[in-house]
């Protein structure tokens, strides 16, 4: 499976998700702000991913600080400040720098160098983390799941949003494991395509089964009884259940109720937020207006257009048949479930 995120002599590498599936690119990250920059660029994405780069953003803000003691403290935050300003929807990216934080006040009393190397564990252990959370996720996401079965998915819940293996796409890799799984339906997610760059290519390096469609055939292929399951990753849960994910999924949220099809969210308890009580609550992103102007720097409108570009939407807790997390499967009522998660993980 490829690698998307590694520390290596003092700098953070990232493979550049903007130049899939054309061209594989890794780019060497030297300082917070450059890091900082490609999350807010999309070169990194994904919530688990954007919550574990930042957290080796810490690390490295660490490593490359040059100033006085008395200014390390105000530093910090000011770094802490600056990456989580990049994407307000994911939660992830705030519990990664919450827990960052918490390991740096514990340990702010040592020298720098051994903050920053303490830093720098603390960010590959929630990188190795991440991969046995995903891995979890998949084993209980494909008990759900009988043989045979067509799935749609949505955006690019995978390896290259997580550190491996995947959320939504976890599920279907461990189906696929099991030899349950006969097609994956891949939504192509306008207006950036995570979908079709890099779902379909993740999926084809697998030798997994997949067909892509536009977003707007989603429900006729409901229709004609071609999906047994829908699965959606996450990047925040409210408390009550209600989850946004990339633009679209309500969409296919209200189709697999109608059709009477399972939709499942799967996604790792970072991912849900026990602070804000429903989805009114969850900021949503709203990205720049040429993503939906243009494809690849080509017109594909009249320029000056008005353009409502919101990264994404909320589905409510009553059209999500199931969570899944590394914890198990969570049904509703999902305010008494999910607290149950957080009583049952010392959180």
């Amino acid at each position: 499976m490829i690698k998307n995120l590694y520390f290596e002599d003092g700098s953070v590498v990232i493979l550049d998700q903007s130049q899939l599936p054309d061209n594989l690119i890794y780019e060497k990250c030297s300082s917070p702000e450059e890091l900082a920059l490609a999350i807010k660029k999309m070169k990194v994405r994904g919530a688990p991913l954007i919550g574990v780069t930042a957290a080796y953003g810490m690390a490295l803000a660490l490593a490359r600080y040059q100033g006085s003691r008395e200014r390390l403290d105000a530093y910090f935050c000011d770094i802490k400040e600056l990456l989580s300003s990049t994407r307000p929807t994911a939660v992830n990216l705030y519990w990664a720098l919450e827990r960052m934080e918490k390991v740096y006040l514990d340990n702010r009393g040592l020298d720098i160098p051994q903050i920053s190397g303490i830093l720098l564990a603390e960010a590959e252990k929630m990188y190795n983390e991440d991969l046995t959370i995903n891995q979890a996720i998949g084993e209980y996401g494909q008990e759900l799941l009988g043989e045979g079965v067509s799935i749609m998915t949505i955006c690019n819940a995978g390896a290259l949003a997580t550190c491996g293996y995947g959320t939504a796409l976890g599920v279907i890799r461990s189906a696929a494991g099991r030899n349950k799984l006969q097609q994956v339906w891949a939504c192509e997610t306008r207006p950036l395509l995570q979908g079709a760059r890099l779902t379909v290519w993740e999926l084809l390096q697998d030798n997994i089964p997949v067909k892509l469609i536009t977003d707007n055939m989603a429900a006729y292929v409901m229709k004609l009884g071609n999906v047994d399951a829908v699965v959606v990753g996450a990047d925040r849960i409210a408390a009550n259940g209600d989850t946004a994910n990339k633009i679209g999924t309500y969409s296919l949220a209200l189709a697999a109720r109608h059709h009477e099809i399972p939709f499942y969210v799967a996604a790792p308890l970072s991912t849900i937020d026990m602070k804000i009580a429903s989805g009114e609550d969850i900021p949503i992103e709203e990205r720049d207006e040429c993503e939906v102007r243009q494809l690849q720097g080509q017109n594909l409108t009249v320029p000056a257009v008005e353009v409502f570009n919101p990264a994404f939407d909320v589905s409510p807790h009553e059209l999500i048949t199931a969570i899944i997390s590394e914890k198990g499967i969570t049904r509703p009522p999902f305010a008494d479930g999910l607290k149950r998660l957080f009583q049952g993980s010392g959180e």
